[in-house]
Formats: structure tokens, C-alpha cells, sequence
């Protein structure tokens, strides 16, 4: 990466989690100065607390919905670069929860954006949505920025709710004149070392094998645009760093995988069995509610615009991944073994 980065005030809505963690060690590891928000990690163990980032970013709890808190830590820190990751991101959850998912991935965006924008001050923001708010068919189509948004699910539908927003507040900031160039970012299934949420598909692997257990799996023959959690991320820093003072790119963008690399689950749990050994089967629960069977993604915008495309495909980044997950169950350290992917990543 370049040396755009060091000591830029970059502000991370949801570094708590998953991908949130991935991108505050590597923002800090830049040089940046990292100021999170967000609400305590939901997870045991979970990778913030394991990377030790409450000691290396500036760490503030607080949830997304509440207005005044916004408001007021936006004005506090005055950041130059905003990546909003905060967000109910389980599909399966999103049933169980659904008001809570229409409150957080579509009140929230909009509440942090109405706070960039009382605070009319010079902002870059990267807002974090998902694959999944396409209106997806399930056929072999690749979709492409410009097709229409859709969802079924309350985690998809919410998310597609959260770019009609983002679209509205950048028509807004235009017509308004404020410095704040605004773009969405929407990656496909992301998997990486230290993700530990539930119902998700390595996450749930890596338990099964730590324990001796068979890897029940709900679905299959899913076929999903996997990737690790490091493409995604070097996509939003390309994408802030071309957006930053640039509002040609406020757009919409996709960070998925190579065409060959959209692959099945069990494709994934197959080519997890070659880093760690294990059998697998499929559940007999006939009652699972809605997921999408069939999802790809085109990336040719961001390659074509940004000079972005990926770097490692599926089968090292699935590699990548169950090492970690393995060498950290037989004790190695959490931050070394994200701090080796990382710097393998960037050497690639």
C-alpha cells in the first residue's frame, strides 16, 4: 500500500467485528490513526479482543442508532476517511431479529450520514453493504452495479434498503455543496482467520473440526463468491484513496472473486478438509428458512476504474484461512497468524 494512509484520521463504524478488526490492524499497521465505534464484540472468543485492538485504535463503545452519540463522537474526532461497517450481518439472525436489522443496516447508515453532514466538514466515506442486495434470481447472471436491488431475507432486503440511502444522501450532498464524497462497497462471502460468528459457513467448520465433530452443512450445493477477507478490504482502501478530494468515483462498486472461484459449500468443505482433516454431512433440517442457492458477482467496474482484482483464489484463500484457524487451535498466537496473512497478502 502507499504511504496515503499515515496519520490520516479515519473513523470505523462497527471495528468490533469481523472485518471490522481485519481493517483496524491494517489501517493502524499503515500509520493511520483508527477511531472505532461500535458496540462490544458479540462473540467468544472474538478477533478484536484477540488482536489486542482496544490498546492500538482509539475505542469507543456505542451503538449506531443512537443519534446524539453520532453526532457527537463525528464532531470529536473529525475524520477525513469514514469506512461504515456497522451492521446486523447474519442472515439467519436478521429472522430472529428483524426489526433490530431494518434499525441498525438502514437507520443507522442513515443517522451517521446525516452526522457527516451537520458536521460540513471535508469527509471521504466508503459505506460497507453486502453482495446480497441485488434482486438475485438465482440464475448464472453476474450482477453488475447497475441491476436492480432487491432481497428476501431481512438482512438482504435491509441492506438494499441502506444503498437507497446511500444514493439519496449523495444526491444530497451535491445539491448541497458539502465536501463528502460518498461511494458503496458491496463484497461477496468473505472468509478469513478469526471470524467466529454463527451460522457461518467456515466459522461453523473450524468448531466441528476443533472438537472431532462431523461438519454438518445446510445447503450444499450453494454456489457463492468466496473470498478472503483481505480482497475486500484492499478494494475499500483502493476505493477511499481514489475517492478521497475525487467525487467521480461516488459510486457503487463490487469486490468479489474471479468467475472460477465462484464455488459451492461443499466445494469450500472439501477444500477445507485438505488444511484440516474431517468428514462432513449434510443436515436433515428441512425447515431451514430462505437463502439464496445462487449468487455472483461482476467485478469488472473496479477493475476497470480502480485498478483493483484480486489476488488470491479460492483455494489458497481457503487454505489461508483453516491454517489459521487450525495452528490457532494448537496455540498459535492470533495476532501473528492475522499479522503473517497480512503481510503475505500485501508481498503478493
Amino acid at each position: 500500500m502507499t504511504d496515503f494512509w499515515r496519520a490520516k484520521r479515519v473513523l470505523l463504524t462497527g471495528h468490533t467485528g469481523f472485518k471490522g478488526s481485519w481493517m483496524s490492524l491494517w489501517l493502524h499497521q499503515l500509520g493511520a490513526e483508527v477511531y472505532g465505534l461500535a458496540l462490544e464484540p458479540d462473540t467468544r472468543p472474538a478477533l478484536f479482543d484477540q488482536l489486542d485492538l482496544g490498546n492500538r485504535v482509539h475505542h469507543r463503545i456505542g451503538d449506531i442508532r443512537n443519534q446524539v452519540l453520532v453526532s457527537d463522537y463525528v464532531l470529536d474526532v473529525q475524520p477525513e476517511i469514514v469506512f461504515h461497517f456497522a451492521a446486523q450481518s447474519l442472515v439467519l439472525r436478521s429472522y430472529e431479529q428483524t426489526l433490530n436489522t431494518w434499525q441498525t443496516n438502514v437507520q443507522g447508515t442513515a443517522i451517521l450520514l446525516e452526522a457527516l453532514r451537520e458536521a460540513s466538514r471535508p469527509a471521504t466515506i466508503v459505506a460497507i453493504t453486502t453482495d446480497k442486495v441485488y434482486h438475485n434470481i438465482e440464475s448464472d447472471h453476474a450482477y453488475r452495479e447497475t441491476d436492480r436491488l432487491g432481497g428476501v431475507d431481512p438482512y438482504s432486503a435491509s441492506k438494499a434498503g441502506s444503498e437507497l440511502v446511500i444514493d439519496s444522501y449523495r444526491s444530497v450532498f451535491a445539491q448541497e455543496g458539502l465536501p463528502l464524497a460518498l461511494a458503496s462497497a458491496r463484497a461477496g462471502n468473505v472468509i478469513g482467520g478469526g471470524d467466529w460468528c454463527e451460522n457461518r459457513l467456515l466459522p461453523d467448520i473450524a468448531r466441528a473440526l476443533s472438537k472431532g465433530q462431523s461438519i454438518e452443512t445446510r445447503n450444499p450445493k450453494a454456489v457463492r463468491p468466496w473470498q478472503h477477507v483481505l480482497e475486500p478490504l484492499s478494494g475499500y482502501l483502493r476505493l477511499a484513496e481514489r475517492l478521497h478530494g475525487n467525487t467521480a468515483f461516488a459510486d457503487a462498486f463490487n469486490f468479489g472473486p474471479e468467475k472460477s472461484d465462484n464455488r459451492t459449500v461443499e466445494d469450500v468443505i472439501k477444500s477445507a478438509l485438505q488444511t484440516w482433516h474431517g468428514e462432513y454431512h449434510t443436515s436433515s433440517d428441512q425447515n431451514a428458512p430462505h437463502e439464496a442457492g445462487l449468487l455472483k458477482l461482476s467485478i469488472e467496474k473496479a477493475r476497470l476504474q480502480l485498478n483493483w482484482q484480486p489476488k488470491w483464489n479460492f483455494e489458497k484463500a481457503v487454505a489461508r484461512t483453516m491454517t489459521w484457524y487450525k495452528r490457532v487451535h494448537e496455540g498459535a498466537s492470533p495476532l501473528e497468524m492475522t499479522l503473517q496473512d497480512l503481510e503475505t497478502y500485501c508481498k503478493t
